[in-house]
């Protein structure tokens, strides 16, 4: 979303007063713009204001500073995902069952929410994780791993190594989102992100990750 997008600031300045949640959220949304684009260093507080459509003051008054405000951001999106998985009840899955919902519902939601990845990335390349580890953004991989151990113990799966698999279905998980700004490019007539084409790849991601790894 471009700067030109956002509403009018007094139009959003008005609905803030009256509402201090709204008012967080719209510091939120602009913020994860901001972070994903610039990461934590290279990220200011007055573009997050101005593309919230707040004074700068309000940041600090909800976030404290910079750095809360970065926290918050990376937090909300793990609070999210972690939602998503809980509801799908994983562990009551056989283990097949629920490595392919957990690749389905990982991948509708990094399309959906690209600039998760984004986050993640300038949180490697500026941070190396420093605030990573601070957070519940693992919860994810342990959800993997654990499907992947049971897999293993029932002998539904392959002997594998764990962690090194849960590493490569976080990858093909991921890449479809976070380099589509690149693999576009190799048919721009196609729209990588319709729902048609959103589906073919989920569906290729759990024939691939599951054939790979299930005894037949």
């Amino acid at each position: 979303m471009g700067r030109s997008e956002k509403t009018p600031r007094s139009a959003k300045s008005n609905r803030s007063t009256r509402d201090p949640e709204a008012t967080k959220l719209q510091i939120l949304d602009a913020a994860e713009i901001e972070f994903a684009q610039h990461g934590l260093h290279g990220t200011r507080v007055d573009p997050i204001a101005e593309r919230a459509g707040v004074a700068p003051r309000m940041i600090y008054y909800y976030f404290e500073n910079k750095d809360g405000l970065y926290q918050t951001v990376l937090q909300r999106r793990a609070i999210l995902l972690h939602d998503i998985f809980q509801q799908l009840d994983l562990d009551r899955m056989p283990p097949e069952q629920a490595l392919s919902s957990l690749i389905r519902a990982a991948i509708e939601y990094e399309t959906s929410n690209r600039s998760r990845g984004m986050l993640l990335f300038q949180e490697a390349i500026q941070n190396q994780g420093k605030y990573f580890k601070l957070i519940s953004q693992q919860e994810p991989i342990g959800l993997l791993a654990n499907i992947l151990e049971r897999g293993v113990k029932l002998k539904v799966f392959k002997e594998i190594d764990v962690q090194m698999t849960t590493f490569n279905i976080i990858g093909i998980c991921t890449f479809y989102a976070n380099a589509y700004e690149n693999i576009k490019q190799i048919d721009p007539e196609q729209d990588l992100l319709s729902q048609e084409m959103i589906e073919r790849y989920i569906s290729a991601a759990i024939q691939l990750v599951v054939s790979g790894i299930q005894i037949n």
